[in-house]
C-alpha cells in the first residue's frame, strides 16, 4: 500500500531546500559502491512530483558508472540530498537521500536491500 506524503528537506548547510510527494516507507538500501560508502536509504518519485525550493545555483552534478543518474551535492557542505535519473520503464525520476528529509523516523523504515554491486 502506498502512502504519499509530502516530504521537505535538503543538505546540512540549507543553502538547498526540496519538497517532493513520495512514499517513505517505500525505501531501498543499494550496496553498489556509491550508495554503500553515502549510507543512502532511498525513496523514488516522479520527477514531476519533485520541487526544488532553493539552490540551484549551489548544486553541482556527479555522475559515474553508465553515467545515468545525475547524482546533486551542495558545493558549500557536500551534502547529495537528492539525484535525478531514468527509471528501467523510461520514466523521469527523483532519488530521494531518506537521510535529508526534514522531521523523519528513519528507525521506523525497514528498507528493501537491493544488490546493485551487481548491476
Amino acid at each position: 500500500m502506498t502512502e504519499m506524503k509530502t516530504l521537505t528537506g535538503g543538505c546540512h548547510c540549507g543553502a538547498v531546500r526540496y519538497e517532493v510527494e513520495a512514499d517513505p516507507g517505500n525505501s531501498i538500501e543499494c550496496n553498489c559502491s556509491h550508495c554503500r560508502k553515502k549510507g543512502f536509504i532511498l525513496t523514488f518519485a516522479p520527477r514531476r512530483s519533485f520541487r526544488l525550493l532553493s539552490g540551484e545555483e549551489n548544486l553541482v552534478e556527479y555522475r559515474f558508472y553508465k553515467h545515468r543518474i545525475d547524482h546533486r551535492f551542495c558545493r558549500t557542505c557536500g551534502t547529495q540530498s537528492f539525484a535525478y535519473g531514468t527509471a528501467p520503464d523510461g520514466s523521469e525520476v527523483a532519488a530521494i537521500n531518506l537521510r535529508c528529509v526534514d522531521s523523519i523516523d528513519l528507525a521506523a523504515l525497514h528498507p528493501q536491500k537491493i544488490d546493485g554491486r551487481s548491476f
